[in-house]
This record gives C-alpha cells, structure tokens and sequence, in this order.
C-alpha cells in the first residue's frame, strides 16, 4: 500500500492574533524542486523560506562582529528561525534569548511542524521567550526574563519590513533616535546591534543609527529571487555600541 501523494498546497495552522490572522502555509515550488514554507498576516507575507539569504546574513554578520567570546545573544523575532540557527552556528556564541511576540510561532517551532523548530527548541543555548521585544527594548529589565537587567553582546531584530514599514504600531518609536537609545543600554560596551530590512541600504537611516552609537554600517545582501526572477537587494545594517 503507497502513501497519498503529498499535496501540491496545504495550510498547516491558522490562527487569530493581536496584530490580525496569522497563518502558516506550505506548498511544494515546481520550479525550486522543494517545498517553500509561507508564514502570512492576513494577506500580507510575513516571511518565507524560497530565501532566506538576508535573515541567515543577519545572524552571521551580527556575531561576525562581536568582540571576544561566550557570546550572549538576542534575536527579536523568530520566523522560520534562519536568524536564530545562524547565530547558533557561528563560532563563540554560549547563550541565545529568541523573544517572539505571536504564540503560534513558537507552537510550530516546539512541535516540529517548521523544518528548524526541533534543532532549535532542543538546543542548550538557546531559550525562546514569548513577549513584545519592542516593549521590552524600551524596559530597565532588558529581554531575559530569567536574567533581568543584564547586557548582551549583540541584540539582532528581524520583525517589521523595514524601519519605515511597520507590521503594527507597537515599534512606532523603535526606530527614532530616542528608541534605538533605549535598546542600546541592553548592550555590552561594544555591542552589537543589528537589523534586517527588506529594502536596499538607506543612507537616511544609517545616519540615524551613527547618532546613537559610536560606528553603523550597511551589508546589503543580494540574491536570485525566484519569484520574481532577477537580483533582489536586502539589507542587514549593524551599529557598535559604545564604552
């Protein structure tokens, strides 16, 4: 007896959330020969694993410039976890704080339901907690619940589309010179900051970020996207912390 044929298109997982109907979708790409998980808000992508060459940068980069090692790190935001598995491959890193604000995503982490859920969620290093990262940036305690008040090596945040297209209006003032401030004292002296952006490098922004720490740069981040078949251009930007 054969097992039926693997649906060309199914969703996984649809749920209500604070910020609209989240739903988790997976269909298999023809033309990519592999299947391609979609996380939507409403009608809106959130995230998809057709690539993912900008969020894994983020995670590389970020601990890439980080100085010494037993590296604390946090990741705002989980997704697909391509940010979060980057950091726990790179060389150095000992603790991994994953602050993700929708329930569902961390379910169809812990449930293996997403192909990284399971290496994740059994890993030492790394703990997903659930809770508002913006709300949490602007807070005296800081992102780890289990260690209020102390600083980090680097604090990477793959959220909103990019620091002008905001998912809701929660990181409203994240982005201005004040909120990038308040995250900047969960940091070690020397930390790292970083932040992915689906638009190409904005210089604008660059020089917000070199108001509040003491170095910013952009890695823009290039690739085939293959759902539109040509060059696309992501940026990762990173900013130093200073003394």
């Amino acid at each position: 007896m054969t097992d039926p044929p693997v649906p060309f298109f199914e969703e996984l997982d649809f749920r209500p959330t604070p910020i609209g109907a989240l739903s988790l979708r997976r269909r298999h790409d023809l033309r990519l020969g592999l299947d391609v998980y979609e996380i939507m808000l409403g009608h809106e992508f959130l995230m998809t694993s057709a690539f993912t060459a900008s969020e894994v940068a983020l995670g590389q980069e970020g601990v890439a410039a980080c100085r010494g090692e037993d590296l604390s790190v946090i990741v705002g935001g989980l997704g697909l976890g391509h940010t979060a598995r980057a950091v726990l491959d790179a060389t150095g890193v000992a603790r991994l704080c994953v602050v993700e604000f929708l329930d569902p995503v961390i379910e169809w982490h812990q449930t293996g339901l997403l192909p990284l859920g399971e290496g994740l969620t059994s890993e030492p290093r790394c703990r997903v907690v659930e809770g508002d990262f913006f709300a949490l940036a602007a807070s005296a305690e800081g992102f780890d619940p289990e260690n209020p008040g102390c600083t980090h090596d680097a604090i990477l945040v793959d959220i909103d589309h990019s620091p002008d297209a905001l998912l809701d209006t929660r990181s409203g003032g994240f982005y201005t010179p004040e909120g990038l401030a308040a995250l900047s004292r969960h940091l070690k002296p020397g930390g790292i900051f970083g932040l992915w952006s689906n638009e190409p490098p904005d210089a604008a922004f660059t020089d917000r970020l070199k108001s509040v720490f003491v170095a910013a740069w952009p890695v823009p981040v290039t690739f085939h996207n293959p759902l539109q078949d040509r060059p696309f251009t992501q940026t990762v930007y990173l900013a130093r912390h200073g003394a």
